[in-house]
């Protein structure tokens, strides 16, 4: 019974770091392609929220991924 208990809050604790460390993942991305681009992840988050561009960590990071070229239309925007 005891290992059951346990088991649960194992996947309990794995669901919460899952969130974390994809949060991670994504930030490392941008700030890869951002770098290339001249500018630091810190700076365009901020100008992101300067010009109301309202596009989440997730998106951003498959845009900078899979589509540079959009990606990069978007940083433009933020400056």
């Amino acid at each position: 019974k005891e290992a059951v208990l346990h088991a649960g809050e194992y996947a309990f604790m794995g669901r919460k770091l899952r969130k974390r460390d994809f949060r991670q993942l994504w930030i490392i991305r941008m700030n890869a392609a951002l770098r290339n681009l001249g500018t630091k992840y810190s700076v365009f988050i901020k100008k992101l929220k300067d010009n109301k561009i309202e596009l989440d960590r997730k998106i951003l990071s498959q845009l900078a991924v899979e589509q540079p070229e959009i990606f990069k239309k978007v940083v433009e925007k933020a400056k």
